[in-house]
């Protein structure tokens, strides 16, 4: 079974604030699963979370974040986070008018090289990773942790 978090979780792993949390949900931006009125993140759900947090940290206004997962969503045909966990790294560039979404090394320094107005880079694969990292370490500081936020505990 897949691990799933809580809000509290979510927010305790990316720092986003509870009410930007639901505001999410209820604007359809990152939608998780229910169970009762709990809401319940899958890993995807907490790697877009991660993700965002970064790009609205950067400035990115939430309209131009939407945009990005859009695009991701068009252009794979998969999630943010099943889409940049492959090996490769995926860097999100944009001048704000325009969103670049690239896996070559050589693409990034042409896209640079030709830009007119300054660029920002965000590496989305680094941000996925950064956020699985810090759910193993909370699994590890806290013993082990079962899906819904249960504990093991010893017999």
């Amino acid at each position: 079974m897949d691990r799933r978090f809580t809000s509290n979780e979510v927010v305790a792993l990316t720092g986003i604030t509870p009410r930007q949390l639901q505001w999410w949900d209820e604007r359809g931006i990152v939608v998780p699963a229910r169970e009762g009125h709990r809401r319940l993140y899958s890993m995807g759900d907490l790697a877009e979370v991660a993700v965002i947090c970064e790009l609205r940290r950067r400035g990115f206004p939430l309209q131009r974040v939407r945009k990005v997962m859009h695009l991701v969503q068009r252009e794979f045909g998969k999630r943010l986070a099943e889409t940049v966990s492959g090996a490769s790294e995926y860097h999100l560039l944009t001048d704000g008018r325009t969103i670049y979404l690239e896996t070559s090394a050589r693409q990034i320094v042409d896209i640079l090289k030709n830009a007119r107005q300054p660029m920002l880079s965000v590496c989305l694969s680094d941000a996925v990773r950064q956020i699985q990292a810090e759910v193993r370490g909370a699994k590890k500081r806290s013993g082990s942790v079962l899906p819904g936020g249960a504990r093991k505990t010893a017999s």
